[in-house]
């Protein structure tokens, strides 16, 4: 699908009128409305970057660069040339060049310094967001806004009592195609939503074989290791991006991808707290059949293929599947949301697209129209009015979001050594409570698997723990061994705070 630009969106689309009025002030901030006070002709907010691999020189330094209400001072990354190519685009395009610096602390007493945005590995998000509200700056988070569920307690309380805008970049909440499908649900045009599936088909080649490799020349390995242990020496070939597929340092692609699609199915829902009960079930599976190596050990070490499955105490169930080999989309969706109502369905398929349908599968209505540049106009917007609560997309929702991700590859990790045959696996799925069907999704996902050459007999499925969840306390309900999991082992100086003490 084309990618509208704002102005041709505004003007041209027969929804847009609607949605700006309809959704009201807590669902604003596009650039389009009002800015509230203005900034004066030489007044900027100033930004540090922190993190300047993909996301970070894709997407939050051009948009903080093309904001003529912000600056960026500061480019941070403890590997010095990613901080020196960020630099370089800063220069380029902003005709001048921020500092580069390793160490974020280096930079939160200058005064110039207002936000702090973030696109660092996962396992730093909190501890940066938290570092920049305790220095009295507003934070953007990218998604997920945590690493596990502790910090995203964390992340929320230091919002509170710092009084500051904390953003999570959960983009899709200010895209207007999403904003008006949000409040076609809520006026519950599709009668009764009582299931919702995120999918994250997305195809994911091997990351190399376990080993060990050498740190990179330059980097600052302390640092960029942080709140986790350090390991020495490295166990994937690619040192950046594949961190995402280790478990100390990502969630996977329940986590990666995950948290953009389960924060529109829950929305979708209408839930504002966690589960009360999950189980997962899936594994690491293809990669040997994918090099042609019954002996074959990929370095990552989170599932490749993973269902998860969400009961909530209001009776709604939230589904996500993740297949990272190759697959047809379901009901022509690859990555993507599915909203089942008793009187149609809606689909959305890309960031600023959404289709709905009649229970016959005729098409009724379709919102598009949307890109990242919403989100961070709303952000910037509430951080000149100080206004946190008028966030599209705040900590508790980012905490919410990327908490369905920790709490379903916890049942994952607990049941990991749990083998299970097909028909051992279809009894226990039969037995899951919910408003899906869940055999028909476990046929589904084994066909995927057997479809990618992979034998179930030499390489099982792991059925996760069944975990009862309590959403007002946060905790694991009678498992001691989950509950672990919630938080993790920190190093000194990088420990996230307890929400009381941050």
């Amino acid at each position: 699908m084309k990618r509208l630009s704002r102005r041709v969106f505004l003007s041209d689309s027969i929804l847009a009128a609607a949605t700006l009025s309809a959704l009201g002030p807590a669902m604003t901030g596009t650039k389009a409305r009002a800015q509230g006070r203005p900034l004066g002709p030489n007044e900027t907010l100033g930004v540090m970057v922190v993190g300047c691999g993909g996301r970070g020189t894709g997407s939050h330094i051009p948009e903080f660069v093309e904001d003529a209400r912000t600056k960026i001072l500061y480019v941070c990354d403890p590997d010095p040339a990613q901080a020196a190519h960020a630099a370089d685009m800063v220069e380029e395009a902003q005709q001048f060049r921020p500092k580069t610096v390793s160490d974020m602390r280096e930079a939160l007493d200058d005064k110039n310094l207002d936000i702090v945005s973030c696109a660092t590995t996962n396992h730093w998000h909190a501890l940066t967001g938290i570092w920049a509200m305790q220095a009295g700056k507003d934070a953007y988070i990218e998604k997920p806004i945590c690493h596990n569920v502790h910090e995203g307690k964390a992340l929320v309380a230091a919002a509170k009592k710092y009084g500051r805008c904390c953003q999570v970049g959960s983009q899709c909440r200010s895209n207007p195609a999403i904003l008006e499908a949000f409040r076609y649900a809520a006026d519950g045009k599709l009668g009764e939503i009582k299931l919702t599936r995120g999918l994250c088909y997305k195809r994911r080649r091997s990351i190399g074989p376990l080993g060990a490799y050498p740190v990179p020349e330059g980097i600052d390995y302390n640092l960029w290791s942080g709140p986790a242990p350090i390991i020495d020496p490295v166990t994937r070939p690619n040192f950046h991006y594949d961190w995402h597929w280790q478990r100390l340092y990502g969630n996977g692609d329940l986590g990666n991808q995950g948290p953009h699609q389960t924060d529109i199915a829950r929305t979708f829902l209408g839930v504002t707290e966690f589960p009360s009960s999950v189980i997962a079930y899936g594994g690491r599976l293809g990669y040997q059949t994918e090099r042609n190596d019954d002996s074959y050990v990929d370095a990552g070490d989170t599932a490749n293929t993973e269902v998860s499955i969400y009961n909530y105490r209001n009776g709604k169930t939230l589904v996500f599947e993740t297949r990272g080999l190759e697959t047809d989309p379901l009901m022509e969706v690859g990555v993507g949301v599915i909203a089942y109502g008793s009187e149609g369905y809606m689909v959305q398929t890309s960031y600023g697209f959404v289709v709905v349908f009649d229970l016959d599968g005729n098409e009724v209505l379709r919102f598009s129209g949307g890109d990242d540049s919403y989100h961070f106009s709303n952000f910037i917007d509430c951080v000149i009015n100080g206004t946190p609560e008028k966030l599209n997309a705040d900590a508790r929702a980012g905490h919410l979001s990327a908490g369905l991700s920790h709490l379903g590859n916890i049942s994952y990790y607990l049941g990991e050594a749990n083998h299970v045959s097909p028909e051992e696996a279809e009894k226990i799925v039969a037995d899951i409570p919910g408003n899906d069907d869940n055999v028909a999704t476990l046929r589904r996902t084994l066909s995927h698997l057997t479809d990618n050459g992979v034998d179930l007999a030499k390489t099982p499925l792991s059925m996760g723990v069944s975990l009862k969840f309590d959403p007002d306390k946060e905790v694991f309900i009678d498992n001691a061994d989950a509950n672990a999991m919630l938080t993790r082992e920190y190093r000194g100086e990088f420990a996230v705070p307890k929400p009381e003490e941050v």
